[in-house]
């Protein structure tokens, strides 16, 4: 049995999008992927979840796997599950921008990571597939707030603004589906909305589309984001500035795609946005200042349940008590 395991923000599920077009338009001959992305692809088992759930690889089943692809989760914080597999003889194909650790070597994994902070999952499968799903990595790269990426390979392409726009606000949406505390806060299950987004190899004819998932996500973050503008701005100086949301899904929905938002408003300045959890803490979402893209996933990791990347972080419930020194640590460090 073949695993798929991809993290459900669009980055993740893009990702696996371009692999699995690329099966179907070769008729499920793999061209292009190494020896790990098997015969039987489509009929894979799926292995996601909300965008913070990163720790998936040990949902699969190693006593009837024989081949996982795992997309834009962090190695380090799968390490455990990854080696049970490799040691059970499972091949591994494995592409990722996050930390990464110290990565098993092991006849069975094949892998592409790249920690760069201006590269994402599905930009390095667009590499790997020699662009044969461009459009759809430039919506990937815009929604994972990659915009120069995002802004060169659409230049590449010879994209028009009209057209980089559009895939940036799908980019966007489909981002914006993958953020809650459980699967209850999205509007689709990130499982399912990968399988709708398979049956357009061009994204510009589900843009177009009447009613589609794109306009219903759109409708929907919209909405969202008009809330969002009344967050509480709770710290602010040159350096850093964190907002505070509600206990609230729609709250929860926005809490990274508005982090998103500020940083590309203020480039030079960090940006924290806090939701409160039932139990009164707090869930982060750290960016880094766009003209100085390093530290967050550093910054985050120093926490529980923190981790991430160098411009992007987050930690999934961080005490009351630590919160005044996470805010002074950002602050001193983008000093």
């Amino acid at each position: 049995m073949h695993y798929d395991v991809f993290n459900g923000d669009a980055d993740g599920i893009i990702a696996l999008l371009q692999l699995r077009l690329s099966n179907k338009k070769s008729n499920n001959e793999p061209k292009k992927e190494p020896k790990q992305e098997s015969n039987n692809v489509e009929k894979s088992t799926l292995i996601t979840g909300v965008k913070r759930d990163i720790s998936l690889l040990k949902q699969v089943d190693v006593s009837r796997a024989t081949s996982v692809t795992v997309l834009d989760i962090s190695l380090e914080k799968n390490i455990d599950a990854l080696t049970d597999l490799l040691n059970n003889n499972v091949e591994v194909f494995y592409v990722d921008h996050h930390r990464a650790g110290n990565v098993p070597q092991s006849e069975k994994l094949t892998y592409l990571l790249d920690l760069d902070a201006n590269t994402c999952t599905s930009l390095l499968v667009n590499e790997h597939l020699q662009g044969e799903f461009a459009t759809w990595a430039v919506a990937a790269a815009f929604g994972d707030n990659m915009q120069a990426s995002a802004i060169a390979l659409a230049n590449k392409l010879g994209l028009t603004d009209a057209e980089q726009s559009l895939l940036q606000e799908l980019g966007i949406y489909i981002n914006y589906n993958g953020y809650g505390s459980s699967l209850d806060d999205l509007h689709f299950h990130p499982a399912d909305l990968y399988q709708q987004l398979l049956e357009y190899p061009n994204p510009f004819d589900l843009i177009y589309q009447p009613n589609s998932v794109f306009s219903q996500l759109k409708t929907a973050y919209l909405a969202d984001m008009a809330k969002a503008k009344a967050a509480e701005i709770i710290f602010d100086d040159n350096h850093v500035k964190a907002l505070q949301l509600a206990d609230e899904p729609w709250a929860r929905r926005v809490s990274g795609v508005f982090g998103n938002e500020l940083a590309n408003a203020a480039p030079d300045k960090a940006h924290v946005v806090l939701t409160l959890n039932s139990d009164k803490s707090y869930t982060i979402s750290l960016r880094a200042p766009l003209n100085n893209k390093q530290g967050a996933g550093e910054l985050c990791a120093q926490f529980p349940t923190g981790g991430g990347r160098a411009a992007a972080a987050g930690i999934n419930a961080l005490s009351e008590e630590m919160l005044g020194d996470f805010i002074e640590r950002v602050s001193k460090y983008y000093t």
